[in-house]
């Protein structure tokens, strides 16, 4: 799916979050990101993923990480996703698909023998200086955090 890989540039980007805030990749020079890209907000996976992120929040604070998730569901969607699930890190509502198709998760997928185009479950670790670190394609999302702390 993405062509990305470790070692190179994160693409730079610029959405709103949940709340219509502009957010940039520069936002978060000097620190480390994990930046997971999910199909659906409040979607069973989903829901695990966020919430396995969320329970493991303070130890990425404490490991230096900053967490952002991206779907192109809209802000509003993105807002009652957080709050029903009091996740403490901010959601992109990339409704026009520029940063998921930056970071190349949007593709082909198979569901119950059923083909269409979606996001594609991927977590990409970026480091203090927009140079990914780690490219997740196979996310267990109950275990995601352990993935990415390992």
């Amino acid at each position: 799916m993405t062509t990305l890989k470790v070692g190179d540039k994160a693409p730079n980007f610029e959405s709103v979050d949940e709340k219509g805030n502009t957010v940039k990749l520069s936002d978060y020079k000097g620190k480390k990101l994990v930046l997971f890209f999910y199909p659906k907000a409040s979607t069973p996976g989903c829901t695990a993923e966020a919430c396995d992120l969320r329970d493991n929040y303070q130890t990425f604070l404490a490991k230096g990480y900053d967490v952002l998730g991206v779907s192109a569901d809209s802000g509003k969607r993105q807002q009652n996703f957080i709050d029903k699930n009091e996740l403490p890190y901010p959601l992109l509502a990339d409704e026009n698909k520029e940063v998921i198709n930056a970071f190349g998760v949007w593709g082909p997928k198979k569901f119950m023998g059923r083909e269409y185009d979606g996001i594609h479950r991927t977590t990409f670790v970026i480091d203090e200086n927009g140079v990914i670190e780690d490219v997740i394609l196979k996310v267990k999302t109950k275990e995601h955090a352990n993935q990415i702390l390992k």
